[in-house]
């Protein structure tokens, strides 16, 4: 199968998934290997494809020189979400099937971010789309990239991506996720925490709604109490922290 990104740079899917188990920082989800920012830095020199600039933050694709195979990924959340109505339209089908990407050529692109996002009951799985006209048509294909993580195809084109189980890989700057199931009480507060960074909540939260401030308080009041799963609480309050800082004590 042949892919397009950027509206005329192709890659064509393998049967090669990259094994590297995704990581859920904040509102980014990385698919690579480096682990702090020197290496990431190498690891954008080494490689070729999609990546951030400064203003400029487009959807990181990165593939390696030699064979250009995919060997990297990261992908930011939007903060606009679509309805319960329309998250309800998200075809349940085609099933994801794993693969990996190579590049037809050595060439750099840029990968424009999704604009909206699609919440499954519980958070089970974050779906980001280009549009919300991407639930008018069947999709074509899901490609699992790695573990959790698919692109979403329509038209021969990437469309979107999704995360499954989005709690069981939070965690804070490049460390890798616990390997330990989520307690429910993270599964609980990783939703909360969402609401409050994600439309339409975020706005009552930076117009001083106060019950929106009191829901900002208690988030930030349970995961500094809970005793359990602390990684992935302190990766929830890291998510929060700017907010907690800002309007917290209005």
């Amino acid at each position: 199968m042949k892919l397009t990104l950027d509206g005329d740079w192709c890659v064509t899917v393998t049967d090669e998934p990259l094994h590297i188990t995704p990581r859920l920082t904040g509102t980014s989800v990385r698919v690579a290997q480096y682990a702090d920012v020197v290496g990431r830095e190498r690891f954008l020199a080494d490689t070729f494809g999609s990546q951030d600039q400064l203003w400029d933050a487009p959807d990181v694709l990165r593939f390696d020189r030699a064979g250009r195979q995919l060997v990297g990924a990261e992908f930011r959340m939007p903060e606009v979400v679509a309805s319960a109505e329309d998250s309800a339209r998200l075809p349940r089908r085609p099933a994801v099937r794993p693969g990996g990407l190579r590049a037809d050529q050595v060439r750099d692109f840029r990968h424009e971010m999704c604009t909206v996002l699609c919440r499954a009951p519980g958070d089970a799985v974050l779906t980001c789309l280009r549009d919300l006209d991407v639930l008018d048509e069947p999709l074509e294909a899901r490609i699992g990239i790695a573990p959790d993580v698919a692109l979403l195809v329509q038209h021969g084109a990437v469309v979107g991506w999704s995360l499954t189980d989005p709690a069981r890989y939070l965690t804070s700057s490049f460390d890798m996720p616990d390997p330990d199931e989520p307690s429910d009480a993270t599964r609980r507060l990783f939703t909360e925490c969402l609401d409050l960074v994600t439309e339409p909540v975020i706005y009552d939260v930076e117009d001083e709604e106060p019950a929106a401030l009191a829901r900002l308080r208690a988030a930030d009041e349970a995961l500094r109490a809970q005793r359990e799963d602390r990684r992935r609480a302190d990766a929830l309050l890291s998510l929060i922290g700017t907010l907690v800082e800002d309007y917290g004590n209005r």
